[in-house]
């Protein structure tokens, strides 16, 4: 097996998504968490488009893009995480490619400066709910079984896509809830099943949401005045 290394912002669910690959597979491989306000030098020769998460393997190649760096371990490693069937798999990648667009709706609240805007970013969630509570329906339907995942019972790589995003959104929720996610009960479902599966977690989840918690604060946004600290974290 390959030495891997991954680095990491310490906090980024985009790294998070990878690691969770690599959890799944049961891949050894080594955190090196640098700081994004302060990145070394070696960084940028190894990342062309100077972001995390980059994938070194034998200290000689480095594979970038979350997606891409998912696709390369689940191509050389069991367990297949992607469906067998093409067809399948092309529509599973399909929700993939979704995941830009949904972060950034289900996350825009979190980052605004008035009460104001939060509450337009925050009506703008369900309509990315809707679209998942439907994609859901259809891939338990053709399953067969009703989740908890994205293709049933089966842990699938759209799994480990969506995980690190659902599960700060129900960070968020426990900061100043909208309860949109509510409304989609096959979605409010797959994110607790996702943020209860000991794969999803590179850090004790308690501590994470504590991290996560800060960050908000640090960002000077409308809801950082709830976001308290760790002792919130942990009631």
């Amino acid at each position: 097996m390959p030495n891997y290394v991954l680095v990491s912002f310490k906090g980024c669910p985009w790294v998070q998504r990878v690691a969770i690959v690599l959890r799944e597979k049961r891949i050894d491989f080594e955190f090196r968490h640098i700081e994004a306000d302060n990145r070394p030098d070696w960084f940028r020769p190894i990342s062309p488009h100077n972001k995390v998460p980059v994938l070194r393997i034998d200290d000689q190649v480095s594979l970038f893009e979350s997606g891409a760096i998912s696709e390369y371990l689940d191509e050389v490693a069991a367990p297949r995480l992607h469906p067998e069937d093409p067809i399948a798999r092309a529509v599973n990648r399909a929700w993939i490619e979704y995941l830009p667009g949904f972060v950034d709706i289900t996350s825009a609240h979190a980052y605004v400066a008035t009460e104001a805007e939060f509450e337009t970013a925050a009506a703008k969630v369900s309509t990315a709910f809707e679209k998942l509570e439907q994609a859901l329906e259809r891939q338990h339907a053709a399953a067969g079984e009703n989740g908890p995942y994205f293709n049933g019972r089966r842990y699938a790589l759209a799994d480990t896509a969506y995980a690190p995003f659902l599960q700060r959104h129900l960070f968020l929720e426990r900061i100043q809830p909208i309860r949109r996610i509510d409304q989609f009960p096959r979605v409010k479902a797959w994110a607790h099943a996702l943020a209860e599966r000991p794969t999803t977690h590179s850090f004790p989840p308690a501590e994470y949401e504590a991290m996560y918690r800060d960050m908000v604060k640090r960002r000077k946004a409308w809801i950082s005045q709830f976001a308290g600290g760790a002792e919130k974290a942990a009631e």
